[in-house]
């Protein structure tokens, strides 16, 4: 991994990256498609459309221009369905073992999700995993879809972090993109909703685990 200062705070991703909720989304996301007369999907065809802004995604997905209160519909759609399956979410490989491995390092770790603030925090809390975290930040507007780049920078601005010591650990494109814009470094893994080719794409490096992202900062 090519870098500057080696890293000495993690911002980690939530859904795909720590939480494992692959079943969870691909439900939500057929959830969507019945309302709109679209065939079921499974993972391997969301990680095949699967880009950001959502929004065009979704038009993809449905195969028609979406307004705006069609864009309601499906973001109502997918959250209601969504969070019926959150109970079932496990966590990825290696977690939580690997933020008590980092924090037994004495370098410090964030949380950065565009899934809704307050839940985030609750959910997060619930697992009794708050404590590996210096701070926790999640969208706090009623509609998601947006893209990452913002609220990474003010995450960041808050903690009074230098950027270039700071490594984003997500699983999309987005994040890949928030972190360069944002000046820090990325390591992005395939355990969530898009596929390594595209991963790849980014330059940053890609690894299939979350523990293997942790032994790519030590290298």
């Amino acid at each position: 991994m090519t870098k500057s200062r080696s890293p000495q705070h993690i911002v980690w991703d939530w859904n795909g990256t720590l939480l494992d909720d692959n079943h969870a989304v691909v439900s939500a996301v057929n959830s969507v498609c019945s309302r709109f007369d679209r065939e079921h999907i499974d993972i391997d065809e969301w990680r095949a459309i699967y880009s950001r802004p959502l929004r065009t995604c979704y038009e993809t997905l449905l195969r028609q221009v979406i307004t705006e209160d069609d864009w309601a519909r499906v973001d109502e759609l997918y959250h209601v369905a969504y969070r019926d399956l959150l109970d079932s979410c496990g966590m990825t490989e290696g977690v939580p073992h690997v933020l008590e491995d980092w924090a037994a390092t004495g370098r410090s770790q964030s949380l950065l999700s565009m899934w809704f603030h307050d839940e985030l925090v609750e959910l997060v809390t619930a697992r009794g995993l708050h404590e590996f975290f210096d701070r926790m930040d999640g969208l706090r507007t009623s509609v998601g879809g947006g893209s990452k780049d913002e609220h990474l920078r003010a995450h960041l601005k808050v903690q009074e972090l230098d950027p270039a010591e700071v490594v984003l650990i997500g699983d999309v494109l987005d994040d890949a993109h928030a972190a360069e814009q944002a000046g820090a470094q990325c390591v992005l893994v395939t355990t969530g909703v898009m596929d390594r080719r595209k991963l790849e794409k980014s330059g940053y490096p890609v690894v299939d685990s979350i523990p293997e992202a942790l032994e790519l900062l030590a290298a």
